[in-house]
């Protein structure tokens, strides 16, 4: 019984995806690869190496040169989803029962891959370390509240802005674990999530009707997942953009262990 009631939980419902998306293969970002990959084009050998073993704001890198580099990831992740939900929608109804839980994984997957490149352009640390397989608290609370960002929640823009000035502050490169799962934070993540438990059902429905009819299914599928994953990711690189955490004008002097300079950014006068 007990077991039935938290399945019928919203809260714990999005939790236990998020858990069992984050495992799956192809969903984890290694920080190292990702952040070389996206800035070579545009910012030098030094710089790429600082972004690396700081963060690209402590590598002075401008934030126009970080939106390009997170629009292409965009670009590529929600185009990504949106040709696997179409193929999805292929079978028709008799296919359903398998389809439309995979199609949530997947969906959710590049939503969380969205999550990591952007969180990682604008000077978070590592959330999915791709050497280990536990989900700690801290990272699912941060987590969920970046995907609460996608779906338009003010609640988790706040507590998102709140986690962000506090590792400023700090100049911290791990996620402050008691403010996401004992302080004032924790309690906004538990409702976020409840509130994304409910949304998913929303969107498992919507999706199973789109995919009813075959091939008009999938190209529906497809472009519904299109048309509402780019906002959504469009909406967390805006609000991550915009925080403290990314300007490139907030790290002072950092030294390396050799006691030569890597870096010296000042914040800009008013």
């Amino acid at each position: 019984m007990a077991k039935s009631r938290a399945s019928e939980n919203p809260e714990s419902r999005f939790s236990a995806v998020l858990v069992s998306v984050a495992s799956l293969p192809g969903v984890r970002i290694d920080r190292e690869t990702y952040l070389r990959s996206a800035l070579t084009r545009y910012c030098s050998e030094d710089e790429v190496r600082v972004a690396i073993e700081e963060t690209p704001a402590a590598a002075g890198i401008p934030l126009d040169i970080l939106d390009k580099a997170a629009d292409a990831a965009i670009t590529y992740e929600t185009s990504k989803a949106g040709a696997l939900s179409a193929a999805a929608g292929v079978p028709g109804i008799f296919a359903l029962p398998l389809t439309v839980p995979g199609d949530m994984a997947q969906y959710m997957g590049h939503m969380l891959r969205i999550a990591q490149k952007l969180a990682y352009l604008y000077s978070w640390p590592d959330l999915l370390s791709t050497s280990s397989e536990d989900l700690d608290d801290a990272t699912k609370g941060v987590l969920t509240l970046f995907v609460g960002v996608m779906f338009g929640t003010q609640s988790a823009n706040k507590a998102v802005g709140q986690i962000s000035a506090l590792m400023a502050e700090q100049v911290a490169r791990k996620l402050p674990q008691k403010a996401l799962t004992q302080g004032v934070v924790y309690p906004v993540v538990k409702k976020v999530a409840a509130y994304l438990g409910v949304e998913m059902t929303k969107q498992t429905f919507a999706k199973s009707v789109s995919k009813a009819i075959p091939v008009v299914g999938a190209v529906v599928s497809g472009g519904l997942t299109l048309a509402t994953s780019r906002p959504m990711a469009k909406r967390l690189k805006k609000h991550l953009s915009g925080l403290e955490l990314a300007n490139p004008a907030r790290r002072v002097v950092d030294e390396d262990v050799h006691g030569s300079t890597v870096g010296h950014t000042e914040p800009s006068p008013a």
